[in-house]
Parts: C-alpha cells; sequence; structure tokens
C-alpha cells in the first residue's frame, strides 16, 4: 500500500539500513566513505544472531582469513583457524567500531511503506521518512517444521536450531536431530560427542571435504574463484539459490562430518521423516541415497581440484579417493517407537523461510523473496542486501559481503547525485522564470 506523503513529524534521513548485521554494517560504511551518512537500525544488539542463535560451540566453517569485511579484514594471529561464537561477536562488534556508522540500537522497524518522498518506515521510536532504504535483514527468519510436528507428544521438548545452546540443556534422553545440513550435522555432532543418544533424520544436503591434497578446501574453491562467480554464470541459477549447504565443520581445528563413520560409532541415521505419530515417527526408505548423494558431491569437489591442479600444473600431495566404510541395512526402515525409545528432544534443523510481512513495497514473488538484481530492485531507491546468491556464493558470508555492499553504495550514491542535479535545475528553472 501507497502513502501519499510523510508525517511532518517524521525524521528525514538521505539513506536508512534496516539490519545491523555485517551486511547493514557494510553498505553503512561503504556509503560513509562516499559521502552518503546513513541511519541503521537495528532490532536486538550488534551481533545479536551470532551471541543468541547459535549453540555455545558453534564456529565458523569457513577459515578466518575468508573474513574480510570492507576495509576491516582478519587480523588475529590463527588465519587457518576457525573462529568460535564469541570471537565472531567480538569480530562484528570491532567492526561497528571501527567503521563509527550512526547505529540505532534496540528499534524495531514494524512497516515500511512508499511514500511520495520516498519511504516511510514505522518504528519503536517514531516515524522515520527515507529517500532510498537499503533491507540488510538476511532471509532467514522463521524456522520451518514439519506439517505433522504437533502429533508428538507433549512429553517430547521441540525447538528450532537457533534455540538450540548445548547438550546441557536438554532434558536427559534420546535426540532426534531432523534435518542433515550444517546446523543439523554439527548439532548432531555436538550432542553424540556429548554422549547423548542421537537419531539424525538425514536428507539430500551435501557434503564437502575439509581439507584435500595439502589445502583448507575452502582455500582451493577460493583459488578457483567459485566464490566470487556471478549467479548468473551458475549452471542452475534458478534453484541455486535454495539449496542447502554442503555439511563440514570448523570444529577441532577443522575436520570433516562423515556421517557413515559417525553411524560405526553408534549415532542411529535414518531417512527423511515421513509421518510423525503420538506413538512411532516413521522415516523414508531413502537413507542410502542420501548418503550416496552427498558422497558424489564430495567426490566431484575433489574432481574438480584434481582438475584444477592438473591444469595449472601445481605440485600438490596425491590423495586416495574416498571409500565409504558403512552401509545403511538392507531392507524396509524400521519406525522409531516412542514407547521403547521415549525421546527427550527433537531439535528441527530443515531451514527457514524469509518474512518480509512488515514491507509492503511490491518488490516480491510468490514465494516471499525480493526479486532483484544484484540486490537493485524495481523500486527506485530500494535495495537487498546480505541475502544467499544475491550477487556470488559468497554474497551472504564474510568474504563477499564487501564487494556487494560496494556495489549497493555506488548505485545509492549516484542515486543520490542525480536527483540532487534535478532539484538543481528546477530550482534554476524556477528562478529564471520569476
Amino acid at each position: 500500500m501507497a502513502v501519499a506523503g510523510g508525517s511532518e513529524s517524521a525524521q528525514r534521513h538521505a539513506v536508512v539500513v534496516v539490519g545491523g548485521g555485517q551486511a547493514g554494517l557494510s553498505v553503512a560504511h561503504c556509503l560513509q566513505k562516499r559521502g552518503v551518512r546513513p541511519l541503521v537500525l537495528e532490532r536486538h544488539r550488534i551481533g545479536h544472531a551470532w551471541a543468541r542463535q547459535r549453540w555455545e560451540s558453534f564456529c565458523l566453517v569457513t577459515p578466518n582469513w575468508q573474513c574480510r569485511l570492507p576495509d576491516f579484514p582478519y587480523d588475529g594471529d590463527d588465519p587457518q583457524g576457525f573462529m568460535g561464537r564469541e570471537e565472531i561477536v567480538r569480530y562484528v562488534q570491532r567492526f561497528a567500531d571501527h567503521i563509527q556508522v550512526p547505529v540505532r540500537e534496540g528499534v524495531a522497524v514494524n512497516r515500511l511503506q512508499a511514500s511520495g518522498k520516498g519511504f516511510l518506515l514505522s518504528t519503536d521510536e517514531g516515524a522515520i521518512e527515507a529517500e532510498q532504504v537499503v533491507i540488510a535483514t538476511g532471509g532467514y527468519h522463521r524456522p520451518r517444521r514439519h506439517p505433522l510436528a504437533a502429533r508428538l507428544p507433549e512429553a517430547i521438548l521441540q525447538i528450532d536450531a537457533r534455540d538450540y545452546t548445548s547438550p546441557e540443556s536438554l532434558p536427559a534422553g534420546p535426540v532426534l536431530v531432523v534435518g542433515s545440513g550444517q546446523s543439523g550435522c554439527q548439532i548432531a555432532e555436538d550432542l553424540f560427542l556429548a554422549g547423548r543418544r542421537v537419531h539424525l533424520s538425514v536428507g539430500s544436503a551435501p557434503r564437502s571435504p575439509r581439507r584435500y591434497r595439502g589445502r583448507d578446501v575452502v582455500d582451493w574453491l577460493d583459488r578457483m574463484g567459485y566464490y566470487a562467480m556471478p549467479i548468473d554464470q551458475h549452471a542452475d541459477p534458478k534453484a541455486v539459490r535454495g539449496k542447502t549447504n554442503h555439511y563440514l565443520t570448523g570444529r577441532d581445528g577443522g575436520r570433516e562430518i562423515d556421517l557413515r563413520r559417525r553411524a560405526l560409532e553408534g549415532m542411529v541415521l535414518h531417512g527423511r521423516l515421513a509421518d510423525l505419530g503420538h506413538d512411532r515417527i516413521r522415516f523414508a526408505g531413502d537413507l542410502a541415497a542420501n548418503l550416496d548423494g552427498a558422497d558424489a558431491v564430495y567426490s566431484r569437489i575433489c574432481r574438480s581440484i584434481d582438475d584444477h591442479i592438473a591444469a595449472q600444473g601445481l605440485d600438490a600431495p596425491e590423495e586416495p579417493p574416498y571409500v565409504p566404510c558403512w552401509t545403511p541395512p538392507p531392507g524396509p526402515p524400521e519406525p522409531l517407537d516412542l514407547a521403547a525409545e521415549p525421546l527427550a528432544a527433537v531439535i528441527w534443523c530443515t531451514g527457514y523461510r524469509p518474512d518480509f510481512s512488515w514491507v509492503e513495497v511490491p518488490v516480491f514473488d510468490g514465494a516471499g523473496h525480493p526479486v532483484h538484481e544484484r540486490g537493485i530492485t524495481q523500486v527506485p531507491g530500494f535495495y537487498v542486501l546480505g541475502l544467499p546468491w544475491l550477487h556470488t556464493w559468497g554474497s551472504a558470508r564474510f568474504c563477499g559481503v564487501a564487494e556487494d555492499a560496494e556495489y549497493l553504495a555506488e548505485a545509492i550514491r549516484l542515486r543520490a547525485s542525480r536527483q540532487a542535479a534535478s532539484q538543481e535545475r528546477l530550482e534554476c528553472t524556477a528562478l529564471l522564470g520569476t
């Protein structure tokens, strides 16, 4: 719904950035370098998502050297390591202190509308008008759960991945983790290494090697240009934005996650969740296919690195191909009998969906995703940043947000300059006409 005009009492700003995470702070810094001083609105505190929506043992899956926010690369003494939760929070907070952009913490934007003067934001601290707006709140807002989750017994604790903190925070007893993306596999490992009995419902998420032929795989992929590849050069641009990230971990100095080995050690693997009831949980018979699919991606990554080494004539140690150490037993999958093995908790690691219901600007598709070209929408002056594959694979990561922020900041500056020039011409015309 468009608003004809703004409020006379509204604060006015040239640019408002909604979201004070690494994306919002990055574009604010890039704007400030260009002489445009934006206002950043952050619903919580800087670093909130990292501090409050990650578990205690959480760490990055990409090496520290890939943390390169604009004009603020990683400067610690462990570039090949993987920052833990508290270190990540400190890094983002130090970045905010370094760039010194105006940030209002604890201010929620409850409604955003188009107005005759640009955009009108209704916030906890009153109305704010902006000539241009950047939405940098990411795209992971509301957790997804199986539609039949309510059928489980009330005695079973159900939480989403972002609410998991530690094995000790859960009631005693077996735990079912649903989803085998990065969060699902890492949480399942966190519980398993703490001695908990863990059931893991495995989906089609791919896996990645950690190190291969003498280097971290992230190092190889970065050198090969994967993180900088624009989405329009991807083999399947339409589907790639919704794909699950490869599972591996930065824990213990960085290593692979091999679910087959965990199964040998006692983790109970199942296929996809098929049906939930008060007394049992049924799984699809696709566990073997899902594990094989993950291994196929693993091997494909290795082959691409082999090809790169050969093409560049590089000297790198040889490594044997991966050989599976465990295969699921044949036959139909056994259901999980809740009477024989009462679960203490179910952790839903089944992804998130966007929620831009507070944004009343016509830039969204039927699934609620903003339609844009490298962050620039069809509505003049309205931009998005920090989304997966906004422009490249690295767009939603510490390694790629700087390039996107620089690009949008320049687009915003140019539009502001054109508007100022147009206004100046109008004033000159009016002056000459008097």
